[in-house]
């Protein structure tokens, strides 16, 4: 299974995402904000398979973190969520970074289905 990177600043919802993926048996590691997420990217050398990113977050947002991961990890796979349709506008023009925009609220099913869906395609830049 893949090794996955959770940033999002609401713990609730962070352990809600935990969750659902390890159902599918998933090694998750979780970041409260965006700068925390990219010191785990840089200490592990992006020993990762998907960064999962909420928007929305304090200290550095999701795409501050997708701007920053992308470049230094061309085989880490990005997928960002969010809940307001204002961020989910900002996110455009970004596909060559992200592989998609998960809106919230999602189920347990959506979000393992969403996970899966980005995992198969692989990354949306060359490596």
């Amino acid at each position: 299974m893949a090794r996955i990177l959770i940033a999002e600043d609401d713990e609730p919802v962070r352990a809600f995402v935990r969750r659902a993926l390890m159902i599918d048996g998933h090694e998750v590691t979780e970041a409260e904000d965006g700068a925390e997420a990219l010191a785990i990217l840089e200490q592990t050398q992006g020993a990762f398979d998907l960064l999962l990113t909420d928007i929305r977050m304090p200290l550095m947002d999701g795409i501050a973190l997708a701007l920053a991961a992308a470049p230094q990890f061309p085989n880490l796979v990005i997928l960002l969520m969010t809940g307001y349709a204002d961020q989910r506008e900002r996110a455009h023009g970004l596909e060559a970074l992200v592989h998609d925009v998960v809106t919230k609220p999602f189920s347990l099913a959506d979000i393992r289905v969403k996970v899966q869906e980005a995992l198969a395609a692989g990354p949306s830049r060359p490596a």
